[in-house]
């Protein structure tokens, strides 16, 4: 089964649920060559609103669920014209953010059943965990014809383990559920997207979230800032010498000009050790990365996931990691740092 995967070129409505805008798109391209491999891209000057528009006008849009993912998307489409309508728990917390950011009960906010029966394309933007305790109330509207779509394979891949089964003559039968992927995804404000399938969508995305992009990071972050402070540095040192220097000058540095550029352009110094230490990170931390993908690949990580996410006692003890965190040493110290930032304003 194959997914459009989307990228954006402004921070991305998956991680608030504020509206956001997105500037307008003036490169086309088709095919590009990723370090050579050739792959075919989708941009939004492919789809202008007037086209999406025209291929969704008969079509009513529910978004089931409003959470970091439901809430964007659901704004976006409604403010690039299409009908759009919100299916959640009534009166719920999420139900009242929905009120609060505009949606109407019995116009536009509906309950899940509700919103689920008036649904013509149904997005499944429920968290992992809320996937497969409420995929029985979606099976009964999921008619012949209508589109179910998600932002996230996780449900579909573990099907295993979450009972998430489409049935066969949804889309994708028609025909036209590759123009109604790559639609969808400008119309949410997706700057370009990608083709993948849900399998390599959920392990990559699964090995990111625990590797670099949250979990390895604060790994690394945490041994360094550690070893700086057991030999005699101050916190305000240590903080600045391994988050703040790469996270305010080098990494925005490195994602626009590439690692290279990083190498050829710092000091002489810098330079050759970065380069005699590369390897030896790779080769320390290689092993720790296939291991990681061994476990999302055979469903540990999934079992872990669900098993988490549906206690009773989530949210507790979510917290007591969170603290953990929050009130350790190197963040604590960060605060302080972030104060003296010159674009710093108190609240």
């Amino acid at each position: 089964m194959g997914e459009i995967r989307s990228s954006t070129y402004a921070p991305s409505s998956n991680f608030n649920s504020v509206k956001t805008y997105w500037p307008t798109q003036v490169r086309k391209i088709q095919t590009l060559d990723f370090g050579g491999t050739k792959e075919q891209v989708h941009e939004r000057s492919d789809w202008p609103k007037e086209k999406y528009q025209e291929l969704f006008k008969n079509d009513t849009i529910a978004i089931i669920g409003y959470g970091s993912q439901g809430s964007g998307q659901s704004l976006n489409a409604k403010d690039n014209g299409l009908n759009v309508i919100v299916g959640l728990r009534e009166g719920g917390k999420s139900w009242e953010q929905a009120k609060k950011d505009g949606w109407v009960p019995g116009k536009n906010l509906f309950s899940i059943n509700d919103a689920l029966s008036r649904g013509t394309i149904i997005g499944n933007l429920l968290s992992d965990a809320a996937q497969k305790e409420l995929w029985p109330q979606f099976v009964p509207h999921l008619k012949k014809g209508k589109t179910l779509y998600f932002s996230h394979g996780f449900s579909i891949v573990y099907k295993d383990q979450t009972h998430v089964v489409p049935p066969s003559d949804v889309d994708d039968v028609s025909g036209k559920a590759k123009d109604k992927a790559v639609a969808l995804g400008v119309s949410i404000g997706s700057g370009y997207l990608y083709e993948t399938t849900f399998q390599k969508e959920v392990f990559s995305d699964l090995v990111g979230e625990r590797g670099v992009l949250m979990g390895a990071i604060q790994g690394l972050f945490l041994a360094q800032y550690e070893v700086l402070r057991a030999h005699g540095h101050t916190p305000s040192e240590a903080f600045n010498e391994t988050v703040e220097e790469a996270t305010q000058s080098l990494y925005p540095l490195i994602g626009q000009n590439g690692m290279d550029w990083m190498y050829a352009a710092c000091s002489t110094t810098a330079r050759r050790g970065a380069l005699d230490w590369y390897k030896p990170f790779h080769d320390a931390t290689k092993p720790v990365f296939e291991k990681l993908y061994a476990s999302v690949a055979d469903g540990t990580e999934t079992r872990r996931t669900l098993e988490k996410n549906s206690s009773p006692t989530y949210r507790e003890d979510l917290e007591k990691e969170l603290k953990e965190i929050r009130e350790s040493e190197m963040w604590r110290a960060g605060k302080t740092v972030r104060r003296l930032r010159p674009e710093w304003k108190d609240d």
